[in-house]
C-alpha cells in the first residue's frame, strides 16, 4: 500500500458502549470496510469476541471490570497499530474515546452520543433513570447486572414498539459492567482526579466530533452540549452535530448510514496527518 493510500484510508478503531458488544458496530464497520478502511472493533475485556447470547449466558467475566482496565486495553491495541487510527466510540465508548485522545492517540475522534467525562455536571433525568437499576444497589457494584427487556425499551428502543424492541434486545443486549457505571458517575464532581478526567485545555489533542441523538434517553443532547462548553476552554477543535429523531440505538437505527457517513467524512476532513507509527 502506498503512503498516499495509507493517509487517505487510515484504520478505524470502534469502541462499543455499556450493555453492548462489538456486534453493535456491525453496520458502520461493514460500511467503512467497503470504503477501504481497516476497521478494528474489539470487545471490552470480559466481552472480547463473544456474541451477545454468549455474554448473557456467562456474564461472570464482566464482573469487577473497571474503566482504567478497559481504556488501557484499547490503548495497547492502538499503540500496536502501524498507523494512527480514527477512534470512534458510542456511549461509554465515547467517554473512552475522549480519554484515548487525551493520551495523545488517534488522528481524529468521534464520540457518538457519548456520556460525560469528569467535570461535566449535566445529568438529565432520563440519564438518571437509565442508570437507576444499577446505581440503586451499590452492593452489586462489582457485579454484572442483566438489562431487562422493559428497561432496554426505554434506553435503546424508545422509537420502537415493545415487540420490536424485544427483538433488538435478543439480538444485541448484554449485562451491564456495573463498576464502569459507578466509576463514571463518581468521577463527575472530580475534574482533576476522576477516573474519566481529560484535559479540556489540551493544545495538541486530535480533533473531536460529538454526535447527539435528538431523542436519546441515555446520553441526551444536553450532555454533549455541556461537554462542548468545557472543551471550548481550550484551543483544540471540538464540534457537535445533532441528528433529530435518533435514539441511543443510533448506530443501527434506521437511517444509520447518514450518521456513519457524516462521522467518517468529518474525521477525514479534520484529521491530523497520520504518523508512520503510534507513539509509545
Amino acid at each position: 500500500m502506498s503512503m498516499q493510500n495509507v493517509q487517505e484510508k487510515p484504520p478505524i478503531v470502534l469502541v462499543h458502549g455499556l450493555w453492548m458488544t462489538p456486534s453493535s458496530w456491525d453496520t458502520w464497520a461493514g460500511r467503512y470496510r467497503a470504503r477501504g478502511h481497516d476497521v478494528i472493533a474489539p470487545g471490552w475485556p470480559g466481552i472480547d469476541d463473544r456474541t451477545p447470547q454468549e455474554v448473557r449466558e456467562n456474564p461472570k467475566p464482566l464482573e469487577n471490570r473497571g474503566i482504567t482496565d478497559i481504556v488501557d486495553a484499547y490503548d495497547r491495541i492502538i499503540r500496536a497499530l502501524p498507523q494512527q487510527p480514527i477512534i470512534m466510540g458510542h456511549s461509554f465508548g465515547g467517554i473512552f474515546t475522549q480519554m484515548l485522545l487525551d493520551r495523545g492517540l488517534g488522528i481524529a475522534g468521534v464520540g457518538v452520543e457519548p456520556g460525560q467525562p469528569a467535570g461535566v455536571f449535566s445529568l438529565p433525568f432520563s440519564t438518571l433513570r437509565t442508570g437507576l437499576p444499577i446505581l440503586s444497589n451499590p452492593f452489586r457494584m462489582r457485579k454484572a447486572s442483566p438489562l431487562s427487556k422493559a428497561h432496554f425499551h426505554y434506553t435503546f428502543g424508545n422509537d420502537l414498539s415493545r415487540a420490536a424492541s424485544d427483538r433488538e434486545w435478543d439480538k444485541s443486549a448484554v449485562n451491564a459492567v456495573n463498576r464502569v457505571f459507578f466509576e463514571g458517575v463518581l468521577s463527575l464532581p472530580k475534574p482533576k482526579s476522576g477516573i474519566t478526567r481529560v484535559d479540556f485545555r489540551k493544545p495538541d489533542r486530535a480533533p473531536l466530533l460529538l454526535i447527539s441523538g435528538g431523542i436519546d434517553h441515555v446520553a441526551p443532547p444536553a450532555i454533549q452540549k455541556a461537554t462542548l462548553k468545557k472543551y471550548a476552554q481550550g484551543p483544540s477543535l471540538v464540534e457537535r452535530k445533532e441528528f433529530p429523531g435518533r435514539t441511543h440505538r443510533i448506530v443501527s437505527q434506521d437511517g444509520w448510514e447518514e450518521v456513519a457517513d457524516y462521522a467518517l467524512e468529518w474525521a477525514l476532513t479534520h484529521a491530523k496527518r497520520p504518523r508512520a507509527g503510534v507513539a509509545r
